[in-house]
């Protein structure tokens, strides 16, 4: 077929490369100017680039145009494809293709929708994680799904796991889909709108720690925030550290939230919960820091005694 495709970063380059190894001829591709957001310099191939060295007419806009709709209607395509594309695209672009538009998006929709799928879901504790390939409407990821690929979460996943997982998952499951609309198929599944959920792009704001958590919620974002991400941080008076290695405790411990309570191994435990006062909670062993300097070292190391608070805010 004759596939227009709209995509960004490694995800939309991944899924490009895909779609030209199953022979499909693609007329155009549109993508994104490189971005400051940290986010955005993350998991960065660029699809321009793949498209330069394929020859492959490309435009790079923030947003569908004037000029991108024009060029998709003279590229002539059956289908479009969208991988990571970040801006929303009206009913007047992605109705061009005679066979609609297949939006590739790293979740299992509905839950998910939005900006930083895996990071949320990783927080969130879900027990897996996925690629949606669905057929796009005008609501944001919301779309009749044609596949679904999902892989299992366990405590021992990091963000780069589920990284590296989903995303091996891109490439086949948009041959397979666009194999299944080529056969003529348009029987595709609903998504049932009660169960959506769609979040926000991730700033640093959403990494400051909160020892209110239950220490489960806090070994999540320590894990879903790992490197290459901005990692999650707190402060001890008024120095700054960024975790980069938590876990929970095996047993209680008691009192005041972000209290430094005790050594463990390497690592220190911290209070965690905001009913940590009854003494039923788990507590976060932290075990590795990173300073503002880069310097990381282990807790027991940057703590050489206990006593005093992790807050979420300096405090001098």
């Amino acid at each position: 077929m004759r596939v227009v495709a709209f995509g960004y970063m490694t995800w939309g380059r991944r899924t490009i490369e895909a779609v030209l190894a199953a022979g499909h001829e693609v007329p155009l591709i549109v993508t994104h100017p490189e971005s400051d957001n940290a986010y955005e310099k993350i998991f960065n191939e660029s699809v321009a680039e793949l498209a330069a060295d394929q020859g492959i007419p490309t435009l790079v806009r923030n947003r569908a145009d004037d000029e991108v709709r024009a060029a998709i209607v003279e590229a002539d395509a059956d289908i479009m494809v969208v991988s990571n594309w970040r801006t929303w695209l009206s009913a007047e672009v992605f109705t061009i293709p005679r066979l609609g538009t297949l939006n590739v998006h790293d979740a299992l929709l509905p839950a998910y929708a939005g900006f930083a799928p895996l990071n949320w879901a990783l927080i969130n504790d879900e027990p897996e994680v996925g690629v949606t390939a669905h057929m796009m409407n005008a609501e944001f990821d919301a779309g009749d799904v044609v596949l679904q690929r999902s892989t299992p979460v366990t405590d021992d996943d990091v963000i780069t796991d589920l990284f590296d997982r989903t995303l091996a998952m891109f490439g086949p499951i948009t041959v397979e889909a666009l194999e299944l609309i080529a056969s003529g198929r348009t029987d595709w599944a609903p998504q049932d709108r009660r169960a959506a959920s769609y979040f926000h792009r991730r700033s640093d704001e959403d990494n400051r720690i909160d020892f209110g958590w239950p220490a489960r919620d806090l070994f999540n974002l320590v894990r879903a925030q790992l490197d290459p991400y901005p990692n999650p941080y707190c402060f001890h008076g008024t120095e700054r550290l960024r975790i980069v290695a938590a876990r929970v405790t095996d047993g209680p411990y008691g009192g005041t939230p972000g209290r430094i309570f005790i050594r463990q191994g390497r690592g220190v435990v911290v209070v965690a919960g905001a009913d940590a006062r009854h003494g039923r909670n788990r507590g976060l062993l932290i075990e590795r820091v990173r300073l503002d300097d880069g310097r990381e070292l282990d807790a027991v190391e940057y703590f050489p005694h206990m006593g005093g608070y992790l807050t979420s805010h300096p405090v001098g």
